[in-house]
């Protein structure tokens, strides 16, 4: 095919850390699973279970959440038929290709990674030797994510705000590869594409902070019926009486209720709260009731995949198999460029 006609390719990063939350549903998956459906390129989703590695967990536990979480994508909608979807160990090419380009990376550039500088910061802060209890991984983990978005000729990388810098570096580290062997091979360089504020969400977890698991204050996505329930009724909200009007926007159970109800069911909850009569109590049920018909059918799909010898290996392995014909083609121009394959 000519470079003119080529299909550009968009990659997609999961890092493995626990089970998946309301938070990440709202806030990560929807959006790139609607950005996959509609966008004119060709999508690579990937779990970065090397990527987890950084925070020395405990055996099994990557094996686990990986499955949780491929498992996840697949429920929540992600096609494997038009989404090539592996695990970032099945393509062994990257790791090989992330040692050549740590050797055209200057540690000036790892020094700047926004990771690695909080942790220093953090350290600083208070009082300790400024590398205490950072490992070389967590140090040097941007090169191997530049080496999995450049082995597979990504043009775009789908990322938040927060998480631009590491596609900055990916182009960087290509732009510093094909200045020395560019005559052998070039690396392509990607570009970041970051969503517009409108998309994706934050949600409020069960303390009225930000839903995350650094807080221990989330809402598991794929609970039974009957503990989600509970944990939506744990949500806090004030002390104002059921007859009087009550602000939409100042409620973290509102704010949950808008990301999943249908826009004309979200007007009306608003309106009724705002003229009063309703009390936290019954919006708590009603949210419970939105969320289940919402995630109970996710719930039985994700309970099907998860489970041992389902379709899902089959599902990660084709995806592999994909990924390293890919990869495979990419590392071969590299070693050859650099004059360790002839």
């Amino acid at each position: 095919m000519a470079e003119t006609e080529r299909r550009r390719i968009a990659l997609t990063g999961i890092k493995p850390s626990g089970e998946p939350h309301l938070g990440n549903y709202v806030g990560a998956i929807r959006p790139a699973l609607e950005l996959a459906r509609t966008a004119d390129f060709d999508s690579r989703y990937f779990i970065a279970d090397h990527h987890a590695l950084t925070g020395t967990p405990a055996a099994g536990d990557i094996a686990a959440w990986t499955r949780s979480v491929a498992a996840t994508w697949i429920a929540a909608g992600l096609d494997p038929e038009r989404t090539v979807f592996y695990k970032q160990s099945d393509v062994p090419e990257t790791f090989e290709l992330t040692w050549i380009l740590s050797c055209v990376t200057g540690k000036g550039l790892m020094n700047r990674a926004h990771a690695y500088k909080a942790a220093r910061d953090r350290n600083v802060a208070a009082g300790e030797d400024p590398d205490a209890g950072i490992n070389l991984g967590l140090y040097d983990y941007p090169v191997l994510m530049a080496a999995d978005i450049l082995i597979m000729e990504s043009d775009l990388v789908p990322v938040g705000r927060d998480q631009l810098q590491h596609v900055e570096i990916a182009a960087d580290v290509a732009g510093s590869f094909n200045h020395r062997y560019g005559e052998g091979f070039r690396l392509r360089i990607p570009e970041a594409v970051v969503p517009p504020e409108t998309t994706g969400h934050t949600l409020p977890g069960l303390d009225g902070r930000k839903m995350s698991k650094s807080y221990d204050n989330y809402i598991p996505l794929f609970l039974p019926a009957s503990k989600l329930k509970k944990l939506v009724r744990r949500i806090p909200t004030d002390s104002t009486p059921v007859e009087a009007p009550k602000d939409p926007d100042s409620s973290a159970v509102f704010q949950i209720l808008a990301q999943f109800a249908e826009p004309e069911v979200v007007a009306d909850t608003r309106k009724r709260l705002e003229a009063g009569g309703v009390g936290w109590g019954e919006l708590k049920n009603q949210l419970a009731d939105v969320l289940e018909d919402e995630l109970g059918p996710l719930r039985a799909r994700y309970e099907e995949l998860v489970a041992p010898d389902s379709e899902l290996d089959a599902i990660l392995a084709r995806g592999g198999e994909i990924a390293r014909e890919q990869a495979s083609r990419v590392l071969r121009g590299v070693r050859r460029a650099v004059g360790v394959e002839v």
